[in-house]
């Protein structure tokens, strides 16, 4: 095996860890990344505490299981997102809903935390969402000027430029998943996102190429094209059902739907091509973990997730050190 297998406990935040662990140690996985949210890993304790980081800690190494990473999506989105409904109130305490700047307020101070909590629990990199002001002006109607895109942008730096500071004190690296309603969900907007903070070392990339794949962008080139920046990688797989009637945009359907133009599948079960992904990731040099972001309505989640570390173990593989070809020049 070349890298670490591990898996998100985002979607596995209704267990106590203690209870997940021996289940995704039994499983085979090598590591978990633990979510912020939940038990799985709280920030504040954890960004001022250090026995409370190391007690958490503990309940992995009990089950031989490693800790590379851990990602706060949710108070991420919140940063540069608008908050100004309430399906983001679930994201933030209680008293900060329905009030779009208090959740923000919150958001800044809770990923500045996050950062602290990764220092104190030795890891180097945190994943996670930057909302984005400008995504709902995605389609360009009512007309959308430039200078409201790159508001956007310069919005996305002004916010996430003093959180990226704390980040640099802590000598801890932020990996953003790119992904639909965030500030960079494809090439462009990502290398947009990229100039916006002056290509700053500490923002980076978790890859995912089942957000790209839906979205018909081949992952393998974003891997190229940012082959500095994978930060981080998760393993997730969409299929494209279009059908001539639905399309990719989702028709306000839940995942799951069948009438649905695309849906998210437990590894193997998709579209997404891993054997070429392993591939780029050989040829760029990533040697960090392949972590496993297990999401599919159809099927069951414990037998996914033992399949899913059986697969990516399977997909993965060493490059070789020689060209195959060098024994021929032997005497």
């Amino acid at each position: 095996m070349a890298r670490p297998v591990t898996i998100f406990t985002g979607q596995w935040a209704d267990l106590k860890l203690e209870e997940l662990t021996p289940i995704m140690a039994d499983f085979g996985y090598d590591g978990l990344e633990l979510a912020c949210w939940g038990d799985h890993m709280d920030v504040s304790k954890a960004s001022a505490d250090k026995d409370y980081c190391k007690k958490q800690k503990a309940i992995l190494e009990k089950h031989n299981l490693k800790l590379f990473a851990i990602s706060n999506h949710l108070a991420g989105q919140l940063v540069c997102d608008p908050n100004n409904d309430s399906r983001s109130d679930m994201f933030a305490p209680s008293d900060c809903a329905g009030n779009a700047e208090k959740k923000r307020a919150w958001a800044v101070e809770t990923m500045k935390k996050t950062a602290q909590a990764a220092r104190n629990l030795g890891v180097k990199v945190v994943n996670g969402f930057t909302g984005s002001s400008i995504w709902h002006m995605l389609y360009s109607f009512p007309p959308v000027s430039d200078q409201m895109v790159e508001e956007g942008f310069a919005y996305f730096a002004k916010m996430w430029n003093p959180i990226f500071d704390v980040f640099d004190e802590c000598g801890v690296k932020f990996a953003l998943e790119v992904h639909p309603t965030e500030i960079a969900f494809d090439i462009h907007t990502a290398r947009r996102a990229l100039e916006a903070v002056d290509n700053r070392k500490t923002f980076g990339f978790n890859f995912d190429p089942s957000h790209l794949y839906w979205q018909r962008i081949d992952p393998v080139f974003f891997l190229r094209e940012f082959h500095d920046r994978i930060y981080h990688v998760h393993m997730k797989d969409a299929a494209l059902q279009l059908n001539g009637i639905n399309g990719i945009l989702g028709s306000h359907l839940n995942f799951g739907d069948p009438r649905r133009g695309w849906d998210f599948r437990s590894l193997g079960h998709g579209g997404v091509n891993f054997e070429e992904i392993v591939r780029a990731l050989n040829q760029i040099g990533y040697d960090g973990p392949l972590s496993v972001e297990w999401e599919d309505s159809g099927m069951d989640r414990m037998h996914g997730a033992k399949e899913a570390c059986e697969f990516v173990k399977k997909k993965d593989f060493t490059p070789s050190k020689v060209a195959f070809d060098a024994a021929f020049d032997q005497d």
